[in-house]
């Protein structure tokens, strides 16, 4: 039965947002809504204008027997302004500081509407670049990885400390953790990278890089290629750096454990996304 204008395009913003990266096809849009594909193009031509005025992300139409449309989403620099200072205002809270330096984040990062627009900001970086998987280490950087994905259409792969039994026959690497300087253990499964896969590497909160740069390790011994490092935040570090070459949006520059003090201002995001001046 032929579908109303109206409910064609609301069925196919659905469609689209729900299957980012994937190219569909003008055909299937056609059989699905029994209308004619000029009619689809007409349809897509409306989102595509919709979603590129709103900032909801770009609607590539691809022309030929074999074109369709494809949804990548992003968002824009004003946008990411908001959502990177309503998270510095949220972070900078005397309470959340914890012995060693570290910060609490577990229920900001816990709450959906916030995992969806880290993953949307993240997303964003890599807009012009092939990712095959986005990895992290368990537990904290989990719900990041997954929010990321998702907006990338790939698979996450989660590195963990300790085996288990569920993973089949792992690779494991030895790391110096960069704050304490102890020598610790990840694994992944085999099964999760093939060899030449592009990784983006997200994480909740990177001190002195050891673990990440653990992470890079495990990369290089899957022969694949690193292709970014972004995390929610970082802090200030006292000595040598193991990463150097990294994305953050938020930066802790002074966190005192007697005083309870936190000092939060925006990473390096903004400005190596968008130009910006921070």
């Amino acid at each position: 039965m032929k579908v109303r204008r109206s409910e064609r395009l609301i069925d196919m913003t659905r469609y689209l947002l729900e299957r980012p990266h994937t190219l569909v096809s003008l055909t299937y849009f056609a059989e699905r809504y029994a209308s004619a594909k000029s009619s689809i193009s007409e349809d897509l031509t409306i989102l595509k204008k919709v979603f590129q005025a709103r900032g909801t992300g770009i609607l590539e139409t691809i022309p030929g027997a074999a074109g369709g449309a494809r949804f990548i989403p992003y968002i824009l620099k004003e946008e990411a302004q908001e959502f990177i200072d309503e998270m510095t205002t949220k972070v900078a809270d005397k309470s959340r500081v914890l012995p060693g330096g570290y910060v609490y984040l577990s229920d900001i990062l816990g709450q959906p509407d916030i995992l969806r627009q880290v993953g949307r900001v993240i997303a964003t970086q890599y807009l012009n670049q092939k990712i095959d998987a986005v990895m992290t280490v368990a537990t904290k950087g989990i719900p990041i990885a997954q929010s990321v994905a998702t907006y990338l259409n790939v698979p996450f792969v989660i590195v963990r400390n300790d085996s288990k039994i569920t993973e089949g026959s792992t690779v494991s690497v030895n790391y110096v953790s960069g704050s304490s300087e102890r020598i610790k253990k990840m694994e992944l499964s085999k099964r999760s990278l093939t060899e030449g896969a592009n990784v983006l590497i997200v994480d909740d909160f990177m001190k002195g890089g050891g673990t990440i740069n653990g992470m890079k390790t495990l990369i290089e011994e899957f022969d694949a290629n690193l292709i970014g490092i972004t995390v929610f935040a970082e802090a200030s570090f006292v000595g040598n750096r193991l990463i150097d070459d990294y994305t953050s949006l938020l930066r802790v520059t002074n966190v005192s454990d007697s005083d309870k003090a936190i000092k939060v201002v925006a990473g390096n995001y903004l400005e190596k996304v968008f130009g910006a001046e921070v």
